[in-house]
């Protein structure tokens, strides 16, 4: 039996300069990694949030693939704001990470300039060169600025004025449209035809009356589109006109509705929308000074004909997403659901179209259905309907001096899903096979210039069907609010976004359209809200009633102060001298209130004890949590490692 020789054991402090020899190069491994990625892949990353806030939509990088001349884009930002108010110092954050990757997205097309606009500088009269609006930080008066400015090579420029943390989701659509409009000086134009004063109301002005001002759907139009007003009684549709918005139609004539019908023969995008009854038209005063008592409106002429159907007979109740509104002053409760005003959302929203895809909620208000004609070949695709807690009621339900409470009770859901707004797609039949009407009595002659007939449109049409006019009424959807003197409009629904959409996708330009709302990087804590919740029911009840001890404390205190009542002179005399006894008295109420004041600093304290752990376990999780699992992972490997060396030497 022969002998084996093993080699000798190599000591242990080799072993363990071996391991960290290992542990070295793995860092050093880790960082090269790091440097090349950094050089090879520049713009590589992940986007791990829930709604893709650093992930640039499509129409996005179209926008910024079709740049062909440099646009430049200075962001005017006073560091002191972000370190006065750090809300806005987070939101700086975003605005700088989302610029540069809109820079590096444009293949250099983009070029970026960050300043700080100190008081008194040639930066900040700058700023104020361009319309860059300052904002008072303090008593003193000193100026910060937020905001951005762009130019193309031929000095054009735009501007946003003031970056606000309320308008998050809409930055990436404000990035979008500023560098859409300083390359795309050609706008496609948009024709309005309404009976509501859309583009404003120059009486209603003059009388200094509110509603005067133009819709702010349309200005919102204004900024992608030459927006023409088409009269009531036009005989022919602009040829320039690309889309055209017919928004509460009412009286009109053969003439102008063969226009449109023409208008679409020819090849014409046309937005419809109808309305059984027109809240917006309901509160403001006509030419008499009252309301007008028709506040419906059709096209049954022409839709009839294309096999689409608009009623104005019904108006859709819905529960889920019903408003709150103040209740009849004869009720008890003190606000009720008002189920003809109502919000969609979620699946209610055809989230397969661009036009709706990226849409939170949208607002009606007694609206009516769009349905398709049986028999009828045109397609027809619903963007929004009501939800399944939805029915049809008659008009006159919500017309005159309506009940919310009446109504609330008398619903009976149906269980369908009504169509609210629908898009319509097919080859067209006019609805004047005869050819143009004729001259009405007294009426202009045709123009000589007058398009012959057709009597089927080129090729498939396209049309955008609602039955409520109300979503382009401003209450319904947006807040405007003064904000140092700037009018600013900050939606809480996305009516706007909708309509801008809608008319985007018939004039062909899809690219601003899965970007008009966005999420928010700054986004509630849910853990943080739920403890917050249940800390506020156990201390609140408590704290409640400290605060009535305080109260009834300090009561007792003033009137200890003005001494014992008394009658006559000699009382009245005497009223300003404290006795002993009552000096005793204010003693213990002092030492009583001041007893109080601090249970209820302890309760205080203790509703934020919970969420403070919280935060307490996430920072160490955040900040000592990973590295340790890396070293504990490094640890392991290398024990797993000498320990396979030791088997194979054995």
């Amino acid at each position: 039996m022969s002998d084996t020789t093993l080699p000798p054991a190599r000591p242990a402090s080799r072993r363990l300069l071996h391991s960290a020899g290992g542990l070295l190069a793995v860092a050093v491994l880790a960082v090269g990694a790091n440097v090349l990625a950094d050089r090879l892949l520049p713009r590589a990353r992940i986007d791990l949030t829930q709604q893709r806030l650093y992930t640039l939509s499509d129409g996005t990088r179209q926008v910024l693939a079709g740049l062909h001349d440099p646009i430049t884009l200075r962001l005017f930002y006073s560091r002191r704001l972000g370190s006065q108010v750090p809300v806005y110092g987070s939101y700086a954050d975003r605005v700088r990470e989302m610029l540069q990757e809109y820079a590096a997205v444009s293949g250099g097309k983009i070029r970026l300039e960050y300043l700080d606009p100190e008081p008194f500088s040639e930066t900040e009269d700058r700023a104020l060169a361009y319309g860059i609006q300052g904002v008072p930080i303090d008593q003193s008066g000193e100026q910060v600025y937020f905001g951005l400015a762009g130019n193309n090579l031929l000095d054009d420029e735009r501007v946003l004025p003031f970056f606000q943390p309320d308008r998050e989701r809409f930055l990436e659509f404000d990035l979008t449209r500023l560098i859409y409009e300083l390359s795309n000086p050609r706008r496609p134009v948009l024709g309005t035809l309404s009976a509501l004063p859309l583009n404003g109301d120059p009486r209603a002005m003059m009388m200094r009356q509110g509603g005067g001002q133009p819709y702010t759907v349309i200005n919102q139009l204004r900024q992608f589109f030459t927006v023409k007003d088409v009269a009531s009684t036009t005989q022919v549709i602009d040829p320039d006109i690309q889309i055209l918005l017919v928004a509460q139609p009412q009286g009109l004539s053969d003439a102008t509705l063969y226009a449109i019908d023409q208008f679409v023969m020819r090849g014409g995008k046309l937005f419809v929308m109808t309305d059984p009854h027109s809240e917006g038209q309901s509160i403001r005063p006509g030419p008499t000074g009252q309301p007008p008592a028709d506040t419906s409106s059709n096209l049954n002429r022409l839709l009839n004909a294309w096999g689409i159907e608009t009623p104005t007979d019904k108006v859709v109740l819905d529960l889920r997403g019903a408003w709150r509104v103040r209740a009849a002053p004869t009720d008890r409760v003190q606000a009720v659901d008002y189920l003809a005003w109502f919000n969609t959302s979620g699946d209610a929203l055809n989230h397969g179209d661009v036009a709706t895809a990226d849409l939170q909620q949208v607002t009606f208000a007694s609206a009516g259905e769009v349905r398709k004609r049986e028999g009828a070949g045109i397609e027809m695709t619903p963007l929004i309907t009501s939800s399944t807690q939805s029915q049809l009621v008659d008009v006159a339900t919500v017309r005159q001096s309506p009940n919310p409470s009446q109504i609330l009770a008398a619903f009976k859901p149906d269980g369908q899903r009504h169509v609210l707004m629908a898009r319509a797609r097919g080859v067209l039949n006019t609805a004047f096979p005869d050819g143009p009407p004729a001259v009405a009595e007294g009426a202009e002659a045709r123009p000589a210039d007058f398009p012959a007939h057709r009597a089927q449109s080129d090729g498939p049409a396209n049309l955008v069907i609602a039955n409520d006019s109300d979503v382009l009424e401003d209450r319904f959807w947006v807040q405007t609010q003064d904000f140092f003197g700037q009018q600013v409009a900050t939606p809480f629904s996305d009516n706007g976004a909708l309509v801008a959409n809608l008319a985007d996708t018939l004039a062909g330009g899809d690219a601003l359209i899965g970007l008009r709302s966005r999420g928010e990087s700054l986004r509630p804590f849910g853990v943080v809200d739920d403890l917050r919740r249940n800390a506020e029911a156990r201390y609140r009840q408590t704290e409640q009633g400290l605060t009535q001890k305080l109260q009834a404390t300090e009561a007792r205190l003033r009137q200890l102060r003005q001494g014992t009542p008394g009658t006559g002179e000699r009382n009245q005399a005497t009223n300003a001298v404290i006795t002993p006894e009552q000096r005793a008295e204010i003693d213990r109420a002092r030492a009583e209130i001041t007893a109080t004041r601090g249970q209820l600093r302890n309760v205080q304290l203790e509703l934020r004890r919970d969420i403070e752990s919280l935060e307490t376990r996430l920072r160490i999780m955040n900040i000592a949590a990973v590295p340790a699992l890396l070293t504990l992972f490094a640890i392991v490997l290398a024990v797993l490692r000498i320990r396979r060396r030791g088997a194979a030497r054995a």
